[in-house]
Parts: C-alpha cells; sequence; structure tokens
C-alpha cells in the first residue's frame, strides 16, 4: 500500500515540537505542501529548516490559536500562496490539571479559549476553501481523557471531550462536501512531558520504578512514540480513508478505561515512595 500525499496542502498547528512535529516530518517525507505554526516564532522556524529538506514547500509562521483574526490571516495567506487546503491536523493544545478546589471557572475558560475554540477557529477558517473544491480531511489531534474522564484534571477532560465531540459532529455534517472530521484520541506519548512529570516527584525515586508505574495501565507496557501517531493521520488524510468521517480512535497502547486509575495509581506511588524514604532517614539516624 503506498499512501500518495505528494502536492497536498496541509496545515499542521502547534508544529515545533512533539506529535506535531513528527506529523509534519511524516508528510514532508511524502512531498506534501506544508503550512505549520506554533506560538514560538524562533521554533516553529527551527523546525521548517528541517522540513525543508524534503518537503515541496514549507509556510512557518507563529500563530496565537487564540487570535481569530491571526487564524483567518494565517489560513488565506495559505490559500493565496498554494490555491487551496487539503488537510489540516488540529494539534496545537496543551494539557491544564486541577480539581474542584483548586480551579477557578475563569482558569477553565482560559484554557477552552486555547483548545477547544482553537480547534474550532482553524476548522471554521479552512472549511470554506475545502467546500470550493470539495475535498478535505481534518484530523483532531485530542487525548483519551476527552473520551473516558478521569478523576482529576477537569479542565483537559472538559475541554478534550468538547473537542471529540466537535469533531464528531463536524464528521456528520461535512462528508455531503466530502470534507471527512476525525479525531484521535492520545494515550501516554512520549513527547518529554514525562521527563517533567518524573521530575516532580519526591527525591529518592528512580526512572525505572517510576515508568513501572506509569506503564501499569497501558497494555502494550510502553510509552507511544510521535511517530505511532504520525502513521495514523498519514493514513486517515490518504483516498484510503475516503469512507471514515466522525471516528474516534484511540492512539493509547489498548488503554481503556484503565485512565481513570492512573491518578490514585500516582497518588499511592508517591505516599509509598514518601514512607520509603521516611524509613530510610530514621533507620540511617536522619542522615541524608
Amino acid at each position: 500500500m503506498h499512501i500518495n500525499l505528494a502536492d497536498k496542502r496541509v496545515i499542521i498547528t502547534g508544529a515545533s515540537r512533539g506529535i506535531g512535529l513528527a506529523i509534519a516530518r511524516a508528510f514532508a517525507q511524502e512531498g506534501a505542501k506544508l503550512a505549520i505554526c506554533a506560538r514560538s516564532d524562533t521554533a516553529i522556524q527551527e523546525s521548517a529548516v528541517q522540513l525543508r529538506t524534503s518537503a515541496s514547500a514549507v509556510i512557518a509562521r507563529a500563530v496565537d490559536v487564540t487570535d481569530t483574526r491571526g487564524v483567518q490571516d494565517f489560513v488565506q495567506e495559505v490559500v493565496t500562496q498554494w490555491g487551496g487546503v487539503d488537510v489540516l491536523v488540529n494539534n496545537a493544545g496543551q494539557g491544564r490539571g486541577g480539581n474542584l478546589e483548586t480551579l477557578t471557572p475563569e482558569a477553565i475558560l482560559e484554557h477552552a479559549n486555547i483548545l477547544q475554540m482553537g480547534h474550532f477557529r482553524f476548522i471554521q477558517a479552512v472549511v470554506p476553501h475545502m467546500r470550493l473544491q470539495r475535498w478535505g480531511r481534518i484530523i483532531e489531534i485530542n487525548a483519551l481523557a476527552g473520551a473516558i474522564p478521569t478523576p482529576d484534571g477537569i479542565p483537559s477532560v472538559i475541554n478534550r471531550a468538547s473537542c471529540i465531540a466537535l469533531s464528531k459532529s463536524l464528521g456528520m455534517s461535512l462528508p455531503k462536501d466530502n470534507i471527512l472530521v476525525n479525531t484521535l484520541n492520545m494515550g501516554w506519548i512520549d513527547t518529554g512531558q514525562w521527563d517533567r512529570h518524573f521530575n516532580e516527584m519526591p527525591a529518592g525515586c528512580t526512572r525505572e520504578e517510576f515508568d513501572a508505574m506509569v506503564l501499569k495501565v497501558v497494555p502494550l507496557g510502553r510509552f507511544g512514540k510521535p511517530e505511532d501517531v504520525a502513521g495514523m493521520v498519514l493514513f486517515l488524510a490518504s483516498e484510503y480513508a475516503s469512507f471514515i468521517s466522525a471516528a474516534s480512535i484511540d492512539i493509547a497502547g489498548g488503554m481503556g478505561g484503565q485512565i481513570a486509575y492512573y491518578p490514585q495509581l500516582k497518588r499511592d506511588f508517591t505516599e509509598d515512595l514518601k514512607a520509603r524514604l521516611a524509613a530510610s532517614r530514621l533507620t540511617s539516624g536522619g542522615r541524608d
């Protein structure tokens, strides 16, 4: 099976690193035209340098997804230069923790403006151009926590759920114009954030035992790689997926309902680690 995406005009948001950059590399290797954006102009221009070695063309801009005019201007620039847009990969977004006691409504709304409204702004900007050509693919990069709620991280849970609902709704309404919309829901994809999570653990925790704890809820027993996501994105952007719309696909190594147990698993692990550390200090006479 050969996926032919040569010269497809592809917009990828949040493409300066991690999953977005891996997706951009995959399209570049297929010879697509890439319009990439991120918040940092320095970071997105650095990504553009490496992508230009294989992509047929690259437009790279700093875009704030909360700025409706900025999003519209970016899409219009792509259309003006290339005559249209074939594929939108809505990858930009961020996780946000918090619970009933720590959050404010304003914090949740701020996150919603970045995540669900950021996705909406880009879809609203590209759809008229896709309708004109009667062909389009929109691929939403979301999180498993939006499909299967967890007891912690309220902003991510409810705003990702909204993004998934948006994808399913548009995946039903847009196929009449030959525009297909699908969502991919990420599990534990290692884009560097697990280094940060490990560094937040109490002293005395080894990386091996931390990873073992995290991966207890992943049946495949490993972290996903950004490349694991990119392959499915290429498939959904191709003609091989011409009868798929409103699908919600988990990229999670078999993890499903197990994700709901992770917050408690992490708390128990942390408390046990602190208890072991305290016991160790007692037996050593309080010496570190």
